[in-house]
């Protein structure tokens, strides 16, 4: 095989390994193309005469309340604040979640003081907002639930003509908030209801965390997280909308509709402030004296539990999407789960997971090492055949295969472990990065010898990037250690390789360096262990 045919090899192997930029995208390192707004829609329902087409999202409509008191939920997952003023939410904080880390971190709110301005959790009628019209009441006091119980907190007001009744309930062992809104009038009275919710960011910021917008529409789920697309364009979509709402990698607020009606689910980045805002229409109807109006409307306000949000209606745990490789992420992360669980310690539990994948993929990982050595064996002959046929290539093609086979070396053997560990490799990037059971879940807190905090994280990068080059430089030992193939010039090439996955793993969640480095410990120790037998 000639210099030109083994660095084209090369080149295909590092491509398939890296897949460069469909992959960064997947990960998150560069934003993908803004797609067109999609307006989307299911099976075509007949127009109604009174029902008004999808207009824009409104202007953002600021909370003011000029009367009524506030209202107080706790529960052991969380304590949360409404505005008598239409039963707006002011406040949402996670008693299990903090801000950040560190003995002085707080609790984390999902509504920060600039959402709380313009209403988050807020009901739109006839597209005027409820809370800053009429006059509201709230019937009870302040609820206090123990584990195991619920409580419904009902408010009510005169809207425009409308008798408007809010019926939130809570539990005290889930995110999910169940409400049934029911609109009557003396007289007949055409209504429409919208569901709002409007938040700034509740994602960590860089790379990894990125908020977006998410809904669910008859079952397919889909995400929006591109900043000009939500702020210049924003999202139209109609159909059977099974869920709509604001997510990052750990958090989740959403609307959850009944399933079956034809809703509007819109969704916009509003000014100023950075607003996420969306909404899901309820079809246009009309109130009468003997028909008053009744639409069923669940709320997921907290983290991204799984068990939680399987339990959930509407397939709420679409929104744990760990991409295409989510068969292997799943058990991936359960596993992890489980192996925390004996040692009490997420770093140490990555390590024990990487023992066992390495186990796994030991026969494969040591035939390739075989296939190496051989092919190290067989470089002289390789090199008498190519001064032989060098200006014949289907010759000298044709005899090197035949040579590959009588001393049974496989040329591409080196890159089959790598390819084939990418899907785990990509499993476990999306199951460290999506589970909320790792935020903030610790290693080695402090660095050795100090008091400066270290791998207090496994979510977010090494901050001293110390991990990523003790990786870089496991990774140049085993390509050293390896057998030596082709000249010196693609060694040398050859040699770039951990330099290369420095700078990508530079950034990475510190939890996935750590799985990167292990192996290729064991990886070196393999070698060894194989390369002295063989």
């Amino acid at each position: 095989m000639d210099n030109s045919r083994l660095l084209i090899a090369t080149l295909l192997c590092f491509a398939l390994l890296i897949g460069w930029q469909s992959f960064s995208e997947y990960m998150g390192w560069t934003p993908p193309p803004a797609p067109p707004v999609p307006v989307e829609e299911s099976a075509p329902q007949p127009a109604r005469p009174d029902a008004p087409a999808p207009a824009p999202m409104a202007p953002v409509q600021r909370f003011a309340p000029t009367e009524g008191r506030d209202v107080r939920v706790d529960t052991p997952l969380y304590s949360a604040v409404f505005h008598t003023n239409g039963g707006v939410l002011q406040s949402f904080t996670l008693k299990k979640y903090t801000e950040s880390i560190g003995p002085d971190a707080r609790p984390f709110n999902l509504i920060s003081p600039a959402a709380a301005g313009v209403a988050p959790m807020g009901l739109m009628i006839n597209g005027a907002p409820s809370w800053n019209t009429g006059a509201w009441a709230c019937e009870g006091d302040d609820l206090s639930l123990g584990e195991g119980q619920s409580g419904t907190l009902v408010f009510t007001g005169d809207v425009n003509g409308l008798r408007v009744t809010r019926s939130i309930s809570f539990s005290a062992d889930s995110y999910y908030l169940d409400e049934r809104t029911t609109l009557s009038s003396e007289t007949a009275l055409p209504a429409q209801l919208s569901h709002t919710l409007a938040l700034t960011s509740i994602s960590g910021g860089g790379n990894y965390d990125i908020m977006s917008m998410a809904w669910d529409l008859n079952g397919s789920f889909k995400s929006e997280n591109s900043t000009t697309t939500l702020t210049e364009e924003g999202l139209i979509s109609s159909g059977d909308i099974w869920w709509a709402g604001l997510m990052s990698n750990y958090f989740l607020a959403a609307v959850v509709p009944d399933q079956g009606a034809q809703l509007v689910f819109k969704g916009r980045i509003l000014e100023p402030g950075g607003i996420w805002r969306v909404a899901v229409e309820q079809p246009a109807a009309t109130v009468t004296p003997d028909a008053p109006l009744t639409v069923h409307t669940g709320w997921w306000m907290g983290a991204k539990d799984r068990a939680m949000l399987k339990a959930a209606p509407n397939d709420l745990s679409a929104a744990m999407d760990m991409g295409i490789f989510t068969f292997l992420a799943v058990p991936l992360l359960w596993l992890l789960s489980f192996l925390q669980s004996l040692v009490g310690n997420w770093g140490v539990a990555i390590i024990l997971l990487t023992i066992l994948i390495k186990l796994v993929f030991w026969p494969l990982t040591r035939k390739s090492f075989k296939s190496m050595e051989k092919m190290k064996q067989i470089q002289p002959m390789m090199k008498q055949l190519q001064e032989k046929y060098g200006k014949d290539k289907e010759a000298l093609s044709r005899e090197m295969m035949q040579l590959y086979k009588t001393y049974g070396v496989n040329p591409m053997g080196g890159c089959l472990p790598i390819l084939i560990q990418l899907p785990v490799f990509v499993a476990l990037y999306q199951a460290l990065l999506h589970s909320i059971e790792l935020r903030h879940a610790a290693f080695i807190t402090y660095l050795p010898f100090t008091d400066t905090l270290w791998l207090a994280d496994l979510s977010v990068k090494d901050p001293f990037y110390i991990t990523p080059l003790v990786m870089g430089a496991t990774m140049f030992l085993q390509q050293w250690l390896s057998p030596a193939m082709g000249d010196p010039t693609q060694r040398k090439m050859m040699m770039f390789m951990p330099l290369i996955f420095t700078v990508m793993f530079i950034n990475f969640p510190s939890g996935l360096v750590l799985y990167w480095l292990v192996n290729n410990i064991l990886s070196i120790a393999q070698q060894w262990w194989t390369l002295r037998k063989v």
